[in-house]
């Protein structure tokens, strides 16, 4: 079985909380960021058998560039919230930024930071932060496409923050990237209502209105979740840009730009 922590990774829980701002700072990223930290440490509880073989927390050994991204861009008076599932191999779990493709966290959002490494790493999955050059095509597709349509991130920032549901990465013994929802079924649960209980804080925290599950499975659990906890905010979907997806390779632009304007969202982003 493996448990949820990674041993001697210096990036340790009482590293972290020293990283975090003052806890009398009651800003959207300082309680964000202490939601998460708070996350990290109940899923370091947890343990995971086959078909799990390798767990990868980027919010420990990428902390420092998720935390920039967090203080640069987490702000007061965001209304939408786009929420992911977990990371993939290429993207958040190398950078530390949901749907993180690497051109365009540096590119774009300007995201600095020194990444660290999980304590046991899958030979075919290593961890080679901002200088990764494989291009995760979901992150892309997603950032390239609110890049084209705001032209810079803090027109989109303005109004949007965009966020993942659980902040773990599962591989089996090839290295083929495991989703939640392909675990098994008393570990998904046990994982999922730990990130559900955060979610709730998360968006507390942020004082969203809406939250836009990017994908079914985002969306679906997005909904259960902030109903079961009473929190009173809007809960609606997108599309996932995942490659894995034969209707988004045909156009996930044409897709989600479509479902933004029907929720009111494209006409605040749009830099035109």
């Amino acid at each position: 079985m493996l448990d949820g922590s990674t041993p001697g990774n210096e990036t340790g829980l009482a590293v972290l909380q020293d990283r975090v701002s003052d806890p009398a700072d009651k800003t959207p990223s300082s309680r964000f960021l202490q939601a998460e930290l708070e996350l990290n440490a109940h899923l370091r509880g947890l343990t995971f058998g086959e078909p799990v073989r390798y767990v990868y927390n980027p919010l420990e050994y990428a902390w420092e560039p998720h935390r920039c991204y967090v203080e640069k861009y987490c702000q007061p008076g965001q209304r939408f919230l786009f929420l992911g599932m977990n990371p993939g191999p290429f993207g958040m779990a190398q950078t530390g930024v949901p749907f993180g493709e690497v051109k365009s966290v540096v590119n774009w959002l300007k995201i600095t930071g020194e990444v660290g490494r999980p304590a046991d790493e899958h030979p075919k999955r290593r961890i080679l932060g901002l200088g990764c050059t494989q291009s995760e095509v979901s992150g892309a597709r997603f950032w390239g496409f609110f890049r084209k349509l705001c032209g810079e991130p803090e027109q989109f920032f303005r109004h949007c923050f965009v966020h993942n549901l659980c902040p773990l990465i599962f591989m089996n013994a090839s290295g083929k990237n495991l989703t939640p929802p392909e675990l098994p079924a008393d570990q998904r649960e046990a994982l999922l209502s730990l990130c559900d209980a955060a979610l709730c804080e998360a968006v507390e925290a942020l004082n969203v209105s809406m939250v836009i599950g990017v994908g079914r499975v985002a969306e679906q659990r997005a909904r259960r979740a902030l109903s079961a906890a009473g929190v009173n905010v809007q809960v609606e979907g997108i599309m996932h840009p995942s490659p894995r997806n034969p209707l988004a390779n045909k156009g996930w632009e044409d897709v989600a730009k479509a479902k933004l304007a029907d929720l009111g969202v494209l006409s605040l982003l749009s830099n035109s």
